[in-house]
């Protein structure tokens, strides 16, 4: 990826001479999703330019110097299928992480495909190589196909973090805004968390089929109504009072507002749609947060134990079951720029990418 706003290309790149403690991972999948078409239109701040995106890939270790250990200690060995965490160098050491106890707003924080460029060496999944620096956290796959844990991507750690924000309980009901990769994994956290009632609201008509399949109640098409109607539809389904749990993943700045309106008094509210700034947008702070003594939360990345955990229910047969239902599209090196357009238009949930040219 060039630079914003230009398409992406392909370039031959060299291997890396090994770091001690570093691996080669040949790359089997990665993916294409909405921060990936931020990128390319140039809406995220302070990228390298050029760079290989690709923030969460799984493959097979083919080359491993000196020693990778697990977060049980257990060595890594050459020909083991893993994942790793797109995000290196936290630092542990800084107040951010040691003081606030948010590593995700560490300023050393780097990230695999967003901000490492190709001058750093092949850090993005869009390629047949991975280079995994000294102190990058793989993931064994062990139990889990790699097409299973790809379906959910970087909307696992994601979701996962804003249905944690959210303190989703037993027999809750939350609405969950926004019916892409993000907002499905969002809506099977839920049920998976003990939520008995989830909700819905997105487009189109598509991914709201496979909301309900991935275990909401109910789905309504924004496109179809508008503000007033969907509060309503959102107080039908709650007995008059508004949600528990409101999840924002649409990326659109009025859903904010929005989401504070179809929450119960006293609930809760979490925004993780916004990691890209698409603009300001207004609400009023008596009607919509103090009066209904509201809780909104922010929801920024994830770190290593939104990765572990994402993995650890994947390998149960429930949670499985969830993410086999996200519908699927792939894509190869030669058309990326294809696939960052269907992922524009919404017209396919997950977009898949293999390593190949053709």
């Amino acid at each position: 990826m060039p630079g914003g706003g230009r398409p992406v290309e392909l370039r031959e790149a060299a291997l890396p001479e090994l770091e001690p403690d570093s691996a080669l991972l040949k790359v089997e999948l990665s993916e294409v999703c909405g921060t990936d078409v931020h990128l390319r239109d140039g809406r995220l701040a302070g990228v390298p330019y050029p760079i290989i995106p690709g923030h969460v890939t799984v493959g097979t270790l083919e080359k491993i110097r000196g020693t990778i250990r697990d977060v049980d200690g257990r060595p890594f060995s050459e020909g083991d299928r893993a994942t790793f965490l797109d995000v290196h160098r936290t630092c542990n050491q800084c107040w951010h992480c040691l003081v606030a106890k948010a590593s995700t707003r560490c300023p050393s924080r780097k990230v695999y495909g967003i901000t490492y460029g190709l001058a750093d060496g092949l850090c993005g999944g869009w390629a047949e190589y991975v280079y995994l620096k000294p102190g990058v956290r793989c993931i064994r796959m062990d139990g889990v196909p790699s097409e299973l844990y790809m379906a959910g991507g970087c909307s696992l750690p994601t979701a996962l973090h804003a249905v944690e924000r959210g303190r989703v309980g037993i027999a809750e009901t939350v609405l969950v805004l926004g019916a892409g990769p993000v907002g499905l994994s969002a809506i099977a956290f839920s049920v998976l968390s003990g939520a008995v009632n989830v909700l819905c609201i997105g487009a189109p008509d598509e991914r709201l089929a496979n909301a309900q399949q991935m275990g909401a109640n109910d789905g309504l098409n924004f496109m179809t109504v508008g503000e007033e109607d969907r509060l309503a539809w959102v107080r039908e389904r709650t007995n008059g009072r508004g949600a528990d749990v409101t999840i924002e993943c649409t990326g659109a700045p009025d859903a904010v507002p929005q989401a504070m309106r179809f929450t119960r008094e006293a609930g809760r509210v979490v925004v993780v749609g916004q990691y890209t700034d698409h603009g300001p947008t207004n609400f009023n702070p008596h009607l919509d947060v103090n009066k209904k003594h509201l809780d909104v939360l922010g929801c920024w990345g994830s770190d290593y134990s939104h990765f572990h955990r994402a993995m650890a229910m994947l390998r149960t047969e429930r949670a499985a079951a969830l993410w086999s239902k996200m519908r699927l599209s792939r894509y190869n090196l030669a058309t990326l720029n294809e696939a960052l357009d269907a992922v524009a238009r919404g017209d396919v949930v997950k977009a898949l990418v293999s390593p190949t040219v053709s």
